[in-house]
């Protein structure tokens, strides 16, 4: 078994695969530099973002906030608070503006990679000025800066989902996206953990110009990266990158069931990891730095293995066995969650059921980007990956709410088992879909030909 998965791997290791390692690097490094790393440089200055969120958007006298049950904090004023309220927005939002980069195309490396280029310049850029400022002198300028690379970080995520899209043979979709997915979780650790180091060893100016120095990879491959084999045409008008995208979507066979699948394939895995690490710490009194160690140790090991097997066994399976196989794996994995809540503290049966959540998690992450891919017509790309990417999101941001009542009705064990019911409707709707989803397997229309 191990030899045929190793014939595979040096079978699929190609110029295609190898560029979308970096490219899935220089996507995954803004995301965390205007998120928890921003938090974590705000909080460092004095400024606790995560009371001030909580407290709602209230202005305040510089050097004169405090709230109830907070400490003294660096005058932030209102227009600062709404600005960093925006960053997040621009990755929920990014669907509104993908029909112009669908539409438009450089005057140079063509239509994706043109504008890849663009946009990592841009998050470059915005990073040189972030570090150029500081949340103790000049928080809004930060928050600014800040706002430029999430737009730019979501623009990038946007042109570089069509890349891999269109790049991609579709015997290499599952493998590709593993690879891609690799490269974007060692971003998040390099921006969030050598970041940090830096920052401690050399202040944050530098350590915002280092991961701005670290863009030039991106730069790099995308310069190197190959002109998809498949290129064709692209909408006549803007309008038409609106409208068309959504028409040729939703005139296929059973469109609104697979856009469903598409919403729900993730549900009850989002629903059972949501509230993991305050079952951790509240329920079975692990501390943070245990529950720490093993998340982003053994979490992230456990999540790229089961990402970069999955990549390769999808090569054998096929498409939909590898999503209703890999979507079966997720939910039973929640059992161990459930043996767990009963065993109580038990530090190697934490560490096994941390491990084994991610490795079935990064599987079905890997069937489930393949599909999404497999589902986009190459002149609407990063229309429809943006818009079906949004409605995977919307789907977690529908079941998270739940999640905390649910604990509350029928405690932990039977919260757990009820995770593994959540997935149940995704399962199902695979299974009704199975020759709608085979079809795409090899629908040129709606991946590159081999």
């Amino acid at each position: 078994m191990t030899e045929a998965l190793l014939a595979t791997f040096r079978k699929l290791m190609n110029r295609r695969i190898g560029v979308l390692l970096v490219l899935g690097f220089a996507s995954g490094l803004p995301l965390e530099l205007t998120g928890g790393t921003l938090q974590l440089w705000f909080a460092d200055q004095g400024v606790d973002l995560t009371a001030l969120a909580t407290s709602g958007l209230v202005p305040f006298a510089p050097g004169q906030a405090t709230l109830p049950g907070m400490d003294q904090v660096t005058g932030i004023d209102l227009t600062t608070i709404a600005l960093l309220n925006l960053i997040g927005i621009a990755y929920l939002l990014k669907v509104l503006w993908a029909p112009a980069l669908d539409r438009f195309t450089p005057p140079f490396l063509g239509r994706r990679r043109g504008w890849a280029l663009i946009t990592q310049v841009a998050v470059a850029a915005g990073l040189v000025g972030m570090a150029l400022t500081s949340p103790a002198t000049g928080p809004a300028a930060v928050a600014i800066f800040a706002l430029v690379v999430a737009f730019a970080s979501a623009s990038q995520d946007i042109v570089l989902d069509a890349y891999k899209t269109d790049v991609l043979h579709d015997r290499e979709r599952g493998f590709g996206a593993a690879v891609f997915v690799t490269g974007y979780r060692l971003a998040m650790m390099v921006a969030g953990g050598v970041c940090a180091v830096l920052a401690d060893e050399l202040g944050w100016s530098a350590a915002y110009l280092a991961m701005a120095g670290l863009m030039g990879v991106g730069i790099l491959a995308t310069l190197a990266a190959p002109v998809p084999e498949y290129a064709p045409k692209p909408p006549r008008s803007l309008g038409a990158a609106v409208v068309e995208p959504l028409v040729e979507l939703f005139s296929r066979k059973a469109a609104i069931w697979i856009l469903l699948a598409v919403v729900l394939y993730k549900v009850g895995d989002a629903f059972a990891a949501g509230l993991f690490t305050a079952f951790l710490k509240k329920e079975l009194q692990f501390s943070p730095t245990e529950i720490g160690i093993v998340r982003k140790s053994v979490g992230f090991f456990a999540t790229t293995g089961g990402i970069l097997v999955a990549g390769i066994v999808m090569t054998r399976l096929g498409l939909w066995r590898s999503l209703l196989a890999f979507g079966v794996f997720q939910a039973a994995s929640n059992v161990i969650f459930m043996v767990l809540a009963e065993a109580g503290h038990d530090y190697a049966l934490m560490v096994t059921s941390v491990a084994v959540e991610n490795v079935t998690s990064g599987m079905g992450t890997a069937a489930f980007v393949a599909f999404l891919m497999a589902l986009c017509d190459h002149r609407y790309t990063a229309t429809q990956y943006a818009l079906l990417s949004s409605l995977a999101y919307l789907g977690r941001v529908v079941i998270a709410p739940l999640s905390g009542p649910a604990v509350e009705a029928v405690g932990w064990t039977s919260f757990f088992g009820l995770s593994i019911v959540a997935a149940l409707p995704g399962l199902a709707l695979l299974v009704v879909l199975r020759r709608n989803i085979r079809a795409l397997e090899h629908d040129p229309g709606s991946t590159a030909s081999t």
